[in-house]
């Protein structure tokens, strides 16, 4: 797992060939993601998506949750 862990989060950016490609795998993302119900904070530009992941109900850090959602993203 290549993320990097930054201010209580597990960082990482995807980056992608073009802006639909990046938007049709955080769609596809999402239904993991929902599944999980841990939702990650991410942003979008261009080609790229930046991923943040920390649990906000155990006081934002890293846990188990954050680093089985970092590896599901990991797989898609």
């Amino acid at each position: 797992m290549n993320w990097i862990e930054k201010d209580n989060s597990l960082q990482k950016t995807f980056t992608f060939k073009t802006f639909g490609d990046a938007l049709a795998w955080m769609i596809k993302a999402s239904y993991t993601i929902e599944k999980l119900d841990h939702h990650p904070e991410w942003t979008n530009v261009y080609n790229r998506v930046h991923v943040v992941l920390k649990t906000h109900s155990a006081g934002n850090i890293v846990t188990e949750k954050d680093k089985e959602l970092a590896a599901l993203l990991d797989e898609m």
